[in-house]
């Protein structure tokens, strides 16, 4: 560890001695953040000597330290450092075990396993700066809506969660596990979403929302990480798409959409999706309806990368070498421009592709590919909460907002991979440990 996180994590606990990411309620206290730098996403500027007031899990100022009144709130000195909203992914798995070269993993662990599986993978999430994300479907279904519940229960750490429950997926498709052995035998419990009209679309949206999902996975297309399926091919009708639209619309939640062939695409914009989820094939008619009809951009142009490497040296199957040497490049051009065509993006990775933790890797690629600096740290912040529709309480240190913040040393607005390596994070007003052997004390996890 260095002096300056060492320090940094020492003065974090003083400050906010007790008040636990596992606690069961917030405590009251008041402490003041002297910022030496605040990257203001809302308008997309840096300001410098800032004083972040935080009364339980809540901003509540934000004004220049030297006119600031502290009066008896607890001082963190974080002069020395830029201060940035917590980040925000997307696109993550982090109630399952991640990916792997044996397809049948799924089936060999158990439900305790994989709790304490997941419980890993938030931690490292929110440890790495990521304080909320959107995870995006799991095998074991409703998994995700447990590690989420647990987490807000205050009985362990990791991030806000906004979670899918399942994959709507047709028999055999994307969001299926294949790949297996001739005669095997797939559980229900991982085939809840598995979905091959309108009217059972409709029926299990319906089932998802009433076990407590957030939003609605569709997987529009084939997969490049699912065996006997082909990323540019359709699975689902723009009414089959539609009618999942349509069931989460009045259930109070939106759809995003696996597409990575550029007709599914189209199809999931044109039924009204909220968000298209890797876009490997997005062509130039593509984008103009995603501009035209305000869709976001989630994709993860990272992955390619380290599929190719990892994916080689673990044995993955050929079929998944093969579909993500097809995609990797034209995935990232496709990205470049709709970033020109200033299309909605948001910031998600696929993580669980890759261990979790390793989150903000994928800026440094957004910035390669068309994004500017802040443009790219606006796609973690601002505009994610945009995207989930709680840019009211995500996404910016605004008062009223949650008390959600990442110390780093540097200035990622002149090198943006000093975000993959935060000095402490804040979580809805707690401490929490960067790394192991952080001098945490006061149960702070």
């Amino acid at each position: 560890m260095t002096r300056n996180r060492t320090l940094l994590a020492s003065a974090l606990v003083l400050a906010l001695a007790g008040t636990s990411l596992a606690s069961a309620a917030p405590k009251a206290d008041v402490v003041v953040i002297h910022a030496g730098k605040l990257v203001d996403v809302d308008h997309g500027k840096v300001l410098a000597d800032q004083a972040i007031r935080i009364e339980g899990e809540r901003i509540t100022r934000v004004e220049p330290y030297a006119s600031a009144n502290v009066g008896d709130a607890k001082v963190l000195d974080w002069s020395r450092y830029t201060v940035l909203p917590g980040l925000m992914d997307l696109h993550t798995h982090i109630a399952d075990e991640g990916q792997s070269a044996d397809p049948a993993a799924p089936l060999k662990s158990t439900p305790a396993r994989d709790a304490f599986i997941g419980a890993k993978n938030a931690r490292d999430t929110v440890r790495a700066g990521f304080t909320t994300v959107r995870d995006v479907g799991v095998f074991r279904g409703l998994s995700d809506v447990a590690l989420r519940d647990a987490i807000s229960a205050g009985l362990i750490p990791g991030p806000r969660m906004f979670v899918a429950g399942a994959y709507i997926t047709i028999t055999g498709g994307g969001g299926e596990i294949t790949g297996l052995p001739e005669g095997t035998v797939v559980p229900q419990e991982f085939r809840l979403g598995v979905s091959d009209s309108e009217q059972e679309v409709r029926q299990k949206v319906n089932y998802l929302f009433d076990h407590g999902v957030d939003f609605i996975k569709v997987i529009a297309t084939g997969a490049v990480l699912a065996d006997g399926t082909e990323p540019g091919e359709s699975e689902y009708t723009e009414a089959e798409i539609r009618a999942a639209v349509e069931e989460a619309k009045r259930r109070g939640g939106f759809v995003a959409a696996h597409a990575h062939g550029a007709e599914g695409i189209k199809r999931a914009v044109r039924a009204g999706a909220r968000s298209i989820e890797h876009a490997s094939y997005l062509d130039d008619e593509g984008i103009a309806l995603m501009k035209q009809h305000g869709t976001w951009l989630v994709a993860d142009i990272y992955n390619g990368d380290y599929i190719d490497t990892v994916g080689r040296q673990e044995g993955w199957s050929a079929e998944k070498l093969r579909k993500n040497l097809e995609t990797t490049d034209v995935q990232r051009q496709g990205f470049r421009k709709a970033a020109k065509a200033g299309v909605n993006i948001g910031y998600g990775t696929d993580s669980g592709v890759y261990p979790h933790g390793d989150n903000a890797r994928q800026f440094k690629y957004m910035v390669r590919y068309g994004l500017t600096p802040m443009q790219a740290i606006q796609s973690a912040t601002i505009n994610a909460a945009r995207s989930l529709g709680r840019e009211a309480e995500l996404g910016s240190v605004t008062p009223g907002k949650s008390a959600d913040l990442v110390a780093v040393s540097g200035d990622p607005l002149a090198d943006i991979t000093t975000l993959e390596n935060v000095q402490a994070v804040v979580a809805r007003g707690h401490l929490v440990c960067t790394a192991d052997g952080d001098p945490c004390a006061d149960g702070a996890p």
